[in-house]
């Protein structure tokens, strides 16, 4: 599972970089997310993930272009950018699952602190 959701990260901080929305979008797919098999996947995801599959090879490629890239390519922006989401958002969901997804808080919700001086804004 850590390799997966190790697979998941490396394809957000693509998504997260700089440059247009469709070319991360094939990148971290092809070289992150691509070679994940579905049924490796906690069963709350697989769905999801298929769903985003099946968009990223839903055009036939022409002229030697890979699937990935053709089917980005007739992506609108804003398609694409529901794809990024998409990618994000099962991030999440992997970490949720595997137990890496849960960080302490550092405050205690019933328990109450004084807010540290540099924090407060100055009249």
């Amino acid at each position: 599972m850590t390799y997966h959701v190790d697979r998941f990260h490396a394809a957000v901080s693509v998504l997260a970089g700089h440059g247009n929305i469709k070319h991360r979008l094939t990148k971290a797919y092809e070289d992150h997310l691509d070679a994940i098999d579905d049924e490796d996947l906690p069963r709350a995801v697989k769905l999801a993930f298929a769903d985003l599959r099946s968009l990223m090879y839903r055009v036939t490629p022409l002229n030697g272009e890979g699937a990935i890239c053709a089917s980005v390519r007739k992506m609108s922006v804003a398609e694409a950018s529901e794809c990024a989401v998409s990618i994000v958002s099962l991030y999440r969901d992997m970490l949720r699952h595997s137990g890496e997804g849960q960080v302490a808080l550092p405050l205690d919700h019933g328990e109450r602190r004084a807010v540290p001086p540099f924090l407060v804004k100055s009249s």
